[in-house]
């Protein structure tokens, strides 16, 4: 062979060798792509690594890092301190109703949770490639800021400015939030899974987008400095009683019950009869209740179950939702404990309300009773198949798709539920 093709013949060996590791390495984690997202830096050896040296990934990452120390210091360190020193008995099951992606704060009132259970009306959406986006790379992040403005700043999501930011453009939906928040948060993903629920409300793998009745959602397990694995679940459904009731989400967050609840700006949609059913579901399942006052309302609290502790001011709802002022809230705050952080709709410190509702111990005992008696019967009759994690890969993304054909809410719905 002549010289000049042996040196050819062996540079090509050469450079194949050097590919071969790199392939090892083409595959993007989940939690290198939240890390990503969140304006972190991803590990060493991740393909996104290179994107990193984007001026507009670099931009972002400096307008994250700046937003979210902020976040820390005015509100989610108070929440840590304020959960540590008054949640004294806490479960490991959190419920979070009307959340949409806000892992953040359902983390930092219950740091100790386990299992945290989030719903909203947004669908999970999806994550690509994003080693594939080095031209929309600046604009994808610009989308994503947007939709964490409002959260950021006043401490709850706009929906409808949530849906529109994250509905169109490659990153969709409420799992590039979950993402960001989960890294912001010093969690580590570990595995994702697209999942759903069947008719008797156990958990599924979510392999057939077509079958649109079904209520759908991710699993996401993650570990925290611990190195403790911990499960978030995220369901897109419909929580109005004529929706809810063949769901079977709420049978789903039967099987993790009692746990902790934390309901905050929630339009007052649970003070209309249109969500009687979750309404009466949290507080028969829930050992404590954090609110504030667009909550469960006042009046169904019974005195004689549940122990309620107000903290900080009640100045009534926004103009919006000036109907939904409560008497007996404004009596219940006159002797108020001190609140240190902003929280809700009235989200300057000086004006937000908080309110702990503890159930007795004699009721916790009657409700955990009885949720054995009912694991111990459904375990004898479980279906519920293994689910198989989401893949993040340069060459392969298996995406989580929904189906458009979903429940609709009543026409009145989506102009309240805007919040």
């Amino acid at each position: 062979m002549p010289p000049r093709r042996t040196f050819v013949a062996a540079a090509a060996c050469a450079l194949l060798l050097g590919l071969a590791p790199a392939r090892a390495t083409d595959t993007v984690s989940a939690n290198d792509t939240a890390r990503f997202l969140a304006g972190m830096s991803p590990a060493a050896d991740s393909p996104l690594a290179a994107l990193t040296k984007n001026s507009a990934w670099q931009e972002h990452a400096r307008i994250f890092d700046s937003e979210f120390e902020r976040l820390e210091q005015r509100q989610l360190s108070r929440i840590r301190a304020w959960s540590e020193q008054n949640l004294t008995a806490p479960r490991p099951t959190m419920l979070y109703m009307f959340s949409g992606p806000d892992f953040i704060y359902a983390n930092a009132f219950f740091p100790k949770a386990t299992t945290y259970v989030l719903s909203g009306l947004e669908p999970v959406g999806t994550v690509p490639d994003l080693t594939a986006m080095r031209v929309s790379v600046a604009p994808t992040l610009h989308q994503l800021r947007a939709s964490l403005g409002t959260i950021l700043s006043y401490s709850f999501f706009t929906t409808h400015k949530m849906r529109s930011d994250l509905r169109v453009g490659r990153v969709t939906g409420t799992l590039p939030i979950l993402y960001v928040f989960l890294a912001r948060s010093g969690k580590t993903i570990r595995e994702v899974t697209p999942v759903r629920l069947d008719a008797e409300g156990a958990l599924q793998p979510d392999v057939d987008a077509d079958r649109g009745s079904a209520t759908r959602g991710v699993k996401i397990v993650f570990a925290g400095s611990d190195g403790e694995e911990r499960t978030l679940y995220y369901f897109s459904t419909n929580l109005t009683n004529d929706s809810v009731k063949n769901s079977k989400f709420l049978k789903f967050c039967e099987t993790l019950a009692p746990g902790d609840s934390l309901i905050k700006s929630a339009s007052y949609l649970l003070h209309s009869g249109e969500f009687s059913i979750v309404r009466d579901f949290l507080l028969a399942k829930s050992a404590a209740v954090v609110q504030d006052d667009s909550g469960i309302p006042l009046a169904y609290y019974d005195p004689g179950h549940w122990d309620l502790q107000p903290f900080g001011h009640y100045r009534g709802p926004i103009a919006i939702f000036g109907r939904r002022y409560q008497p007996k809230y404004a009596v219940a705050f006159r002797e108020s404990r001190p609140l240190d952080f902003g929280i809700g709709y009235r989200w300057r410190p000086h004006e937000s309300n908080l309110l702990l509702a503890v159930k007795t111990l004699a009721d916790v005992a009657r409700e955990a009773s009885v949720q054995a008696a009912l694991e111990e019967r459904g375990s004898e009759s479980s279906t519920s198949q293994p689910v198989a994690p989401i893949h993040h890969s340069a060459a392969r993304h298996a995406p989580i798709h929904h189906s458009a054909a979903r429940q609709r809410p009543p026409p009145w719905f989506n102009w309240f539920f805007h919040r």
